[in-house]
């Protein structure tokens, strides 16, 4: 039988959406700085990646290799529409109550992003290879140039955010006993003025404590008159 706490499971649907604490989550900064980086990458190289020399034919900017243009819009589409469905996740993500679809769904997450991290890894070199092998007799002007550039620059943004996110993800995964770790609320702090706990002690006294995780006393209090009738008595000679 699984645990209620399981996931984060017993706190689904307990809290209304709040949208200035899921916007202001670091793990929705990355996923919002993922979606721009990608968006820079592949808008770079569909605008300003391909030239034609002399023919009607184009080219692409990083060493005439079509690969390396088709893999860099490829690598940032499909990360421009996971950071969306990811964000769209994370908000209806205190809405499921089964265990089981809240650790699917951590899993893909965990999955989609340590894969993502390591395409943009590799279109990094890729890319950065083979812009170092252009020369600048196939560039006249310096076409495109600075959009290579940027594509180069932000693909290694990308590395670093969506390394992150894969650390974090592999952080809920682990720890899915912690429901604060599988939601985007965070636990609601103790309010200042708390009521005092009293713990009753022997003879109807109390002792009052503003602690409400103090532990109860193991004393009480000694009546006089049963101290009297146990001290014991000198034998009589």
């Amino acid at each position: 039988m699984e645990p209620a706490g399981a996931y984060g499971a017993g706190k689904a649907g307990s809290l209304a959406f709040d949208p200035v604490a899921f916007f202001t989550h670091p793990r929705t900064i990355l996923r919002l700085l993922s979606w721009v980086f990608s968006i820079v990458v592949f808008s770079c190289i569909v605008n300003e990646g391909y030239i034609n020399i002399g023919s009607e034919r184009l080219l692409c900017i990083f060493n005439n290799n079509a690969d390396a243009c088709n893999f860099g819009v490829t690598i940032g589409v499909a990360c421009f529409l996971g950071s969306i469905c990811f964000m769209i996740l994370d908000v209806y993500f205190p809405t499921i109550s089964s265990v089981r679809d809240r650790r699917r769904a951590v899993l893909l997450d965990l999955v989609f992003s340590g894969l993502a991290s390591f395409l943009w890894f590799v279109g990094f070199c890729f890319l950065a290879n083979q812009w170092q092998a252009t020369s600048q007799d196939e560039l006249p002007l310096a076409q495109g140039s600075d959009a290579a550039r940027a594509t180069i620059a932000f693909c290694f943004f990308s590395i670093l955010t969506w390394a992150v996110l894969t650390l974090s993800a592999l952080r809920r995964f682990l720890t899915g006993s912690n429901t604060n770790l599988f939601t985007w609320q965070h636990l609601e702090p103790a309010p200042c003025n708390a009521r005092a706990t009293p713990y009753p002690i022997a003879n109807g006294a109390t002792i009052v404590t503003t602690n409400p995780y103090q532990a109860p006393p193991f004393t009480e209090t000694l009546d006089p008159q049963k101290l009297t009738q146990q001290r014991p008595m000198a034998p009589a000679f």
